[in-house]
Formats: C-alpha cells, sequence, structure tokens
C-alpha cells in the first residue's frame, strides 16, 4: 500500500521550507519515536506498524498533482516547491521487531538523515506506528483474557475508523495474537484466515428458524456455523441446530459450531455446550459475539463459561477501555549536527532523553525479563551497575547478578532502503506470545498489574543532568 506524501501536517511542510531557507535542511538529525504512558492501564505495549512505516519511507515522493496543490496554497516559493520534487528519504532507522513487547520512554523507531527528511515523515510514522501498536497491544490483552481454552476472531471492520483503519485492524491484531479475521479484505492482503458466519437477517429471510438452518447448512456443509439466538436461544435455536446437526451427519457432515450474540454468555454457553455433548456433538464449536472485550472474557471464564472462539468487534477496531483510546506516541529531536538534543521541562518525567541510544532487555537466568535498560550508545552495562529510574532520578537500583543483557533494536533500514528480510505476521505474532511468556509474575494481571521496571544507564542519566542544567549551551527549551 502507497501512503501518499500528502499524510501529513501542515507544520511538516512550514518547518520544511524554513529549513531550506535558512540553510539547515541538510543538518545531520536523529529523532526518537515513543510512549510515555502504557495504554490501558497495562504493563506492556505490542509493537506493531513497523513494516508500513518503512514502506511509507522507501516510496515517499510527491507527485506533479502533490505539488500543484501545495503551489496553489500560496504559502510556498517556488524554491520549495522545485526543493520537494526531487525529495526522498535516504535516511536509516533502528527498531524492535514488530511483535516485540515494548515499553514507556524507549523509542520505539530511531530515525536518522538530514534534518528536512527526518522531521518531514514525523507525523506519518506516529500514525502508522502509534495506532497499530494500539491496536496490537489490544489484541494481546484479549488473546491472554482469553486462553488457555478460547481464541479470540477480529469482527472490527463495521465499526473501524474506515477502509483503511480497517485493514490496519486486522494487521495489528493477528500480531498481537487474533490470527484470523472476518474481514475479507484484510485477509486477501495480509493472508490471513477468514472467518464468519450469517446474520439475524439471514434467519429472518425465511419462513422460519429450522428452514434457515437447514439452507445455511446446504450451501455450507462442512463449515456451517449457525446463529442461535434470533428468537430464543434455548428454546428454539439450539434445539434446531442440534437437529440440523444430525441432518448433517447423516449426509458424511459435522457442523462446525454455534454463535451466541446475546443474553449471559456465561450462562448460555454451559447449556449449549450440554445439551450439544448430550446430543452427541462434543466436537461443535462455541462461538460468542457481542460488544466482548478482555474485561468481559475474564468474566464469562470466571463465571464457569464454554466459550470456545470470542468474536471481537468494536472494542478492539476502536481500542476501547480505560487509558485505550490513542496512543500517546511522540517524535523528539535528539541528536542535531552532532551535539545531543532535548527536551527540557520541569516535569522530569516529560522530560526527553538525549542523543543516540542503545536499549536492551535485562534478562534473569531463567528468561524471565527482569527489565528495559536504555543507554547512551557508547554505553556498555555491566551487572553491579547503578541504573536509574527515567522519570525519578532518586529512585535506583544496581544490576544483579547473572543477568544478560539482549539488545532490542536492530538496523532495519540504511539509504532509504530496508535492510532485513519481511517477516510474515504469524512471525511476529509468536514473537509476542513467548515474550508475553517471559514477563514478571503478574503483569499480565488486567487490574493492578505489576509495573514492569524501565531503567536509564549511569551515562545516560550523567548526559541528562548535565543538559538539564544548561551546562553545554545545547538544551531546547520548549
Amino acid at each position: 500500500m502507497r501512503y501518499p506524501a500528502l499524510m501529513t501536517d501542515l507544520y511538516e511542510l512550514t518547518m520544511l521550507a524554513g529549513y531550506l531557507d535558512e540553510g539547515m535542511h541538510e543538518l545531520p538529525a536523529t529523532f526518537d519515536l515513543f510512549f510515555r504512558t502504557l495504554p490501558f492501564r497495562g504493563s506492556y505495549a505490542v509493537f506493531a506498524g513497523l513494516a508500513p512505516a518503512l514502506e511509507y519511507l522507501r516510496d515517499l515522493r510527491f507527485t506533479d498533482a502533490d505539488l500543484r496543490y501545495l503551489a496553489g496554497l500560496g504559502i510556498f516559493k517556488t524554491k520549495f516547491i522545485d526543493f520537494l520534487r526531487d525529495f526522498r528519504f535516504r535516511g536509516r532507522v533502528s527498531a524492535p521487531p514488530e511483535g516485540s513487547l515494548v515499553f514507556p520512554h524507549e523509542p520505539l523507531l530511531t530515525v536518522e538523515g538530514t534534518l528536512a527528511e527526518a522531521q518531514f515523515v514525523e507525523t506519518a510514522l506516529l500514525n502508522l506506528i502509534n495506532f497499530q501498536t494500539l491496536v496490537a497491544t489490544k489484541a494481546a490483552r484479549l488473546t491472554v483474557a482469553a486462553q488457555p481454552e478460547g481464541t479470540v476472531i477480529e469482527f472490527g471492520l463495521r465499526r473501524a475508523q474506515g477502509p483503511d483503519g480497517g485493514l490496519s485492524v486486522a494487521r495489528a491484531a493477528c500480531i498481537g495474537g487474533v490470527r484470523s479475521t472476518s474481514n475479507v479484505l484484510g485477509g486477501q492482503t495480509f493472508g490471513l484466515p477468514v472467518k464468519g458466519t450469517h446474520a439475524h437477517s439471514w434467519v429472518m429471510a425465511f419462513p422460519d428458524e429450522l428452514s434457515a438452518f437447514r439452507a445455511y447448512a446446504e450451501c455450507f456443509p462442512d463449515s456451517c456455523v449457525l446463529l442461535v439466538d434470533t428468537f430464543d436461544t434455548l428454546k428454539s435455536g439450539i434445539p434446531h441446530a442440534i437437529t440440523v446437526a444430525r441432518e448433517l451427519r447423516a449426509k458424511g457432515h459435522e457442523m462446525l459450531g454455534i454463535r451466541l450474540d446475546s443474553g449471559d454468555l456465561a450462562y448460555l454457553s454451559r447449556e449449549a455446550r450440554r445439551l450439544f455433548d448430550e446430543a452427541g456433538f462434543p466436537g461443535v464449536k462455541i462461538v460468542a459475539s457481542n460488544e466482548l472485550d478482555e474485561e468481559v472474557i475474564q468474566s464469562i471464564r470466571n463465571e464457569g463459561g464454554r466459550i470456545d472462539i470470542y468474536g471481537v468487534g468494536t472494542r478492539l477496531a476502536t481500542c476501547q477501555g480505560e487509558g485505550g483510546g490513542a496512543l500517546g506516541g511522540v517524535y523528539k529531536l535528539v541528536r542535531l549536527d552532532g551535539k545531543p538534543k532535548m527536551k527540557t521541562t520541569s516535569d522530569i518525567a516529560k522530560a526527553t532523553l538525549p542523543d543516540r541510544k542503545k536499549i536492551w532487555r535485562v534478562v534473569e537466568p531463567d528468561g524471565t525479563f527482569h527489565l528495559d535498560l536504555i543507554g547512551h550508545e557508547g554505553d556498555s552495562p555491566q551487572v553491579g551497575e547503578v541504573v536509574y529510574d527515567p522519570t525519578n532520578p532518586a529512585r535506583n537500583k544496581l544490576l544483579p547478578s547473572g543477568v544478560r543483557f539482549e539488545p532490542l533494536h536492530q538496523l532495519v533500514m540504511e539509504g532509504g532502503e530496508m535492510v532485513v528480510p519481511p517477516e510474515s505476521l504469524d512471525q511476529a505474532a509468536d514473537r509476542c506470545a513467548a515474550q508475553l511468556r517471559r514477563l514478571p509474575a503478574g503483569c499480565l494481571r488486567l487490574t493492578n498489574p505489576h509495573v514492569y521496571k524501565i531503567s536509564i544507564t549511569q551515562g545516560l542519566h550523567d548526559l541528562r543532568g548535565q543538559l538539564m542544567q544548561g551546562l553545554d549551551g545545547s538544551s531546547e527549551k520548549n
């Protein structure tokens, strides 16, 4: 998918024009994309959106139509319009692989290039990374809530933020563990399994419910999932579905499942399981939908519900939930023309971490993640070293013995070209699932989860302190 160059905020263009006028546009610059607060009041986020972001950077160019439009605005000089004609991103990018767990303050992307290149791409990169990371995180929470017995299907196209949003949801949800979708275009685009059944209108279009079920089974004898709550789930829907299941078996087929879309899903799923088991159909799957999220799924499971598959639409596609709605990713200048830069503020939690950095995952001997460590590019962390809370320098700790340091970032783009082999969404989803299992105990709780620790090295701590005091005159106050 090609993302237009004009998918940006106006101020990216006005700054770019200003840099050109000031002769600053070719200064070497480094920007970090990161967030400060975890979504959903959780303990982790799932990184997604990297591949679309790299495609955007690789293919970035202004068309003749774009340039005519910008010239017609009447605010840009001809010199700037001519400059845009040959504008390309030829920089470098480092990032963790998609599906990695990520945490506040650590860069999700580090973008290096000329000031013109690295500044202009801010808005598009935030759009691509913020939304897909938020969706992948929501999907992981849903998947964790449904496990180990259940799986989740993405049903969100009709409530997603437009067609492109629907595709982004299908892609990012897979990375978070929701590996099938009702979105047929998403299935075609990303190679995802597509799943679905019929609506209540199908049942209502026939003279009666049994006729509707029989007709659907005739059309789809080996993939028959019947919606059983159009009239009365226990008195008509399930009995009629059992009748059709028997008729399918007599013809050499097996019913795949039923779907519950209303009522007390815990109770109805228990009763459905009992009735199908007693009728000799233990293999019939029970699918549930209707405004589900991770809290509802957990409640259903706690009440003994017997649901095999949860179809989640609205609350996944729109990322509803406490602390959801948007990932507050930001994009900040950290180095310019060979000098470290940072945004200083009276609130230390909002002061940025300057200069080029490295990020390590500090891992216990048993493979459990201990903490994430952000350091200056020249740092080499050691056990026994003092590390600091990036939001409160008074809090510090020693790195314990026995831990190892796993680098999180890899170079993914050089000279505007991708330098890592493309991964499948299943590979990213497998990475996410594996890393979730390595989180410390309590991190997967939905309520009051354990807070995973993020620290900065002594070297980065000292550099930030120097810049905040203005010792080298290079800090930005804004």
